[in-house]
């Protein structure tokens, strides 16, 4: 007889080359690499050829600078939307893009050249596109750091030559259908840049104003009793803007609000009645005497002396005049204001704002003119005191318009520019623009639900799209001038022939070429004139990213399945697609929209390099590994403003940390499995294996939904969960004796690694997403049977049917209050290794009571309860009340005492057989078992 085994060398112990330490800011560049070889994009399109099509529509960055983490979590959050629809079984291409066109480019040529106008249209035009350039390649290279997948071979730029022509392409269609005019409005200017400003490109920051309150005195007119109240009263307006006090051309009353005329030490005053209290505050007056009220609308055409000008301005009415600030008649300047504007329309009021785009005044008084307007604040403030029409001055702090790349303030000026409008009727379709988008509005899905809401009081509320910029880096405006008459060329096909140039060159073509050659030969203007003058002015930037559907998305992609982007969008790049959308297709370009918020330091600031509080994306792959990144973006409830931290760090490397682990046990314990040769069937598995698939299942279904509705937090704490508690601490805690001791091909052993490898094979697909670098080295060791991919990311999710087994609802039920009973046993365990009745649990006995239908069910899988419990040996008591009462299990009573017998040297459970078997005298009665089926398969 052969000589007796060794029994540490019959256990299966674990083992693995799967390294607990994962070394990500190391390894991740190496898998990238591999990646970049394979081809893993292009594969993984392959792989789902044919599959039903799914497009996320990339919004375009601005290729300036390195990313940072709010461009870091945009981008991840469009890369788990791809790949969880691509693992659901969808071909999902992603093409990113990059907004490549308007001011941060220019800005920054402009300093690197020294300044404005140094160098020509056409060489300036040609450094843009390099500084561009420039800035993609290294923007490309730090989204594929994180483990982004896509056409980044070939991403769309809206400086390409196809890009242009189709933009360009675009206005047209705008202009044929009659939503295009030229006219003289203000809009937000740019004095830096000396540019005009779409709403979309204004933040607001907080500003000191100088806050004067200012009297205009009464001349006559007016109706009813107010006609009467005389020319020693005067008017009082309320304004943050000294410098649009020369332009003032009308005083606004709100026809429904009453009026006061009050006696005070520095004269007899009219204003809103609600705002005398405010007037006495602000001003230092300290007693105000009413002599009598009037509606507002008695005070329309009653004209008002300019305090420093030589003019008289009419009393008009307007329904926005309020009584929340200042002193309820409204200083009306048409060329400097929206709502004064469209009074000064309705009243036929002069639209006067004679300042140069650098915002110096052209005309008026010797004390102002030749100033730019913010220098001049003070001047006026001095000319209105000293004309003694200044009631009262001081500092006011608020939120004031800034231009968004520039920041520094500006101002509103009217100008001739070119408008989009929102309110005419085109050519082709019976409805405006405005209506026929909110009527579209809640065909899309909203993510957040209140997307929705905000999207319909913008396109509601906002004004004609100011789409012209003085500027050179972008699209221009394809417009042609008659030399003899000035009238402008309508020949659509004569230009559309110009499109055909920007596909060849590019929008620089617009410079490099004259009119004659850029039009068919021959075209001439109705009076005869042949000679043509080009428009100087290019397009907004939001209607060259905005036009990125019609240039990017192809046949069945558009519309767009999601767009995905920061809040600012709903006034950026969501708004302006959806009017090109609306007016060039009549529908919007996206089924649905999905919201992320702002990032956040740990103290709830907004993240910015002034503050020193960023933490960049760079930085968090070097010390931490992109997988931490895409970790912390699946983590947060992304809808809302998002914090980030060395500590939040801190924890999410914990977090890791455990997920790794539990994979790796997995691993470590499947190094002798083939699933081609040792898979059992999931009928063919123990009870609970089955019950764990079941529950493996249950766990796919609940992710797979989340995933869908893009609830990437709730699969990630889900993923964590089921790993730590369920599967760590439970499940593969019960199945270390089974793994370790049952002889190899035990079936019961390959009943536990069936399980374990079908766990882990799902989990992983379930964590490839978002854990994209670590996903795949799992991947690469996890057994795998012939012909299964290379790759996890060309996988898809696992099946919920292909985990079902044939267990009961009642025998799920029966595992489920077996779970809650080994949960009682192990607090009194605790307690009882903390009294030093037991060291470990395997030196424990328990003793079980409880009410009939438990009790029957305990001794049902009585045979099972010791392993379940990892006690070596389970049984039953009568009623006593020396033991530990479960209130959380009804009935249930649990006494411990020390185990009987002598404990086993291999599996080192007690038992009183351990002796028995002469051949192995140190061993029990299931290790006996155990060696026996060991030697008999030598």
């Amino acid at each position: 007889m052969a000589e007796p085994l060794e029994l540490k060398k019959t256990l299966n112990l674990p083992k693995t080359d799967f390294p607990m330490k994962a070394g990500l800011p190391v390894n991740e560049p190496k898998q990238l690499a591999a990646w970049e070889e394979a081809k893993i994009y292009q594969q993984i399109l392959e792989a789902r050829a044919g599959k039903p099509l799914f497009v996320l529509h990339d919004g375009p960055p601005y290729p300036t600078g390195s990313i940072h983490l709010g461009t870091g979590l945009n981008k991840v959050l469009k890369d788990l939307v791809v790949k969880t629809k691509s693992m659901a079984g969808h071909y999902a291409p992603y093409v990113p893009g990059w907004d490549c066109h308007g001011l941060p480019i220019e800005t920054q040529v402009e300093k690197e050249l020294g300044g404005k106008g140094k160098v020509a249209p056409a060489e300036f035009r040609k450094l843009c596109r390099e500084f561009a350039t420039r800035y993609i390649d290294q923007h490309r290279r730090e989204f594929k750091r994180l483990g982004i997948f896509g056409r980044w071979e070939k991403p769309y730029l809206t400086m390409d030559f196809s890009y242009e022509a189709t933009i360009a392409g675009a206005f047209l269609d705008f202009i044929e259908k009659g939503y295009v005019y030229r006219g003289r409005k203000p809009v937000y200017w740019c004095l830096y840049d000396s540019t005009a400003l779409a709403e979309a490109e204004v933040e607001y920051e907080d500003h000191v104003s100088p806050s004067i309150w200012v009297t205009f005195k009464v001349v006559g007119g007016g109706k009813g009793d107010a006609a009467k109240i005389g020319g020693d009263v005067s008017a009082v307006i309320w304004t943050t803007t000294p410098w649009t006090i020369p332009h003032n051309r009308a005083l606004a009353f709100h026809p429904d609000f009453e009026y006061a005329v009050v006696e005070t030490e520095k004269g007899k005053l009219l204003l809103a009645a609600d705002r005398v209290a405010a007037l006495q505050s602000e001003c230092g007056i300290k007693e105000a005497r009413a002599l009598g009220t009037h509606k507002g609308r008695d005070f329309e055409g009653m004209l008002f002396q300019h305090p420093f000008l030589p003019m008289q301005v009419p009393g008009i009415l307007a329904d926005y005049v309020t009584l929340d600030q200042g002193s309820g008649i409204v200083h009306t300047a048409p060329g400097h204001g929206v709502d004064d504007f469209y009074s000064g329309q309705r009243y036929n009021l002069e639209t006067y704002a004679p300042l140069d785009d650098r915002g110096v005044y052209l005309e008026g008084l010797p004390e102002y003119k030749g100033k730019d307007v913010f220098t001049a604040n003070p001047i006026i403030v001095k000319l209105l005191k000293d004309r003694g029409a200044l009631l009262g001055h001081h500092d006011y702090k608020h939120s004031y318009p800034h231009c968004w790349r520039c920041h520094n303030s500006v101002i509103f000026r009217a100008t001739e520019q070119w408008f989009i409008s929102m309110d005419t009727q085109p050519n082709d379709r019976p409805k405006t623009l405005r209506q026929q988008t909110l009527e579209e509005i809640p065909t899309v899905k909203w993510i957040p639900a209140w997307g929705e809401d905000r999207m319909h009081e913008m396109v509601k509320e906002r004004p004609d799209w100011c789409v012209s910029r003085q500027r050179f880096w972008g699209v221009p405006i394809i417009v042609f001038y008659c030399d003899g008459c000035g009238k402008r060329l309508e020949d659509f096909a004569a230009l559309r022939n110009v499109v055909k140039w920007f596909e060849k060159e590019g929008a620089d073509a617009w410079y490099k070429h004259e009119a004659a050659e850029l039009l068919p030969a021959g075209t001439k203007c109705a009076c005869g004139e042949s000679k043509w003058r080009k428009e100087n002015d290019i397009l907004d930037v939001w209607f060259d990213s905005g036009s990125s559907h019609l240039a990017v998305l192809q046949g069945k992609e558009w519309p767009a399945d999601v767009y995905l982007e920061g809040p600012d969008q709903y006034r950026g790049w969501f708004h302006s697609s959806l009017l090109i959308g609306i007016a060039t297709r009549q529908h919007p370009p996206y089924k649905g929209i999905v919201t992320h918020g702002w990032t956040l330091d740990e103290q709830g600031r907004p993240m910015s390099k002034s503050l020193g509080n960023s933490i960049e994306p760079k930085e968090i792959c070097d010390k931490w590994g992109a997988d931490m990144l895409r970790l912390w973006v699946a983590s947060v409830e992304y809808q809302a403003d998002v914090k980030m931290s060395e500590r939040v760090m801190t924890q999410l490397s914990e977090a890791y940390r455990k997920i790794r682990n539990t994979f790796r046990f997995a691993l470590s314990n499947l190094y002798d499995f083939d699933p081609s040769k040792n898979l059992l069937a999931n009928d063919q598995l123990d009870e609970i294996d089955q019950w764990m698939l079941e529950r493996t299942a249950e766990l796919l279904k609940k992710c797979r939904e989340w995933y869908a509705n893009y609830e990437f937090h709730r699969v990630y704490h889900a993923l964590h969960d089921y790993c730590v508690v369920d599967l760590s601490s439970f499940y593969y805690d019960v199945l270390k004796d089974r793994l370790y001791t049952k002889a190899a091909n035990n079936k019961s052993r390959r009943s536990a690694q069936t399980a374990i490898y079908k766990i882990t094979s799902a989990l992983v697909r379930l964590a490839a997403p978002i854990l994209v670098f670590t996903a795949e080295e799992i991947w690469k060791y996890l057994p795998k049977p012939g012909g299964e991919k290379s790759s996890v990311h060309m996988t898809e999710f696992t099946a919920e049917k292909e985990l079902g087994a044939a267990i009961s609802p009642a025998q799920v039920a029966d595992w489920e209050s077996l779970a809650r009973v080994r949960a009682e046993v192990l607090k009194a365990l605790e307690t009882a290794r903390n009294e030093k009745k037991i060291n470990s649990g395997l030196e424990a006995k328990v003793l079980l009571n409880a009410g009939p239908e438990l009790k029957t069910k305990l001794h049902h899988y009585l045979a099972q309860l010791p392993g379940l419990f990892i006690v070596s040996q389970v049984e039953f008591f009568s009623a006593s009340d020396a033991g530990y009462k479960s209130e959380l299990v009804p009935s249930l009573e649990v006494i411990v005492q020390r185990a009987d017998g002598e404990k086993c040297n291999r599996c080192w459970n007690y038992s009183v057989h351990v002796g028995e078997n002469s051949r192995y005298p140190t061993v029990c009665e299931r290790c006996s078992e155990a060696l026996a089926e060991i030697e008999n398969a030598r």
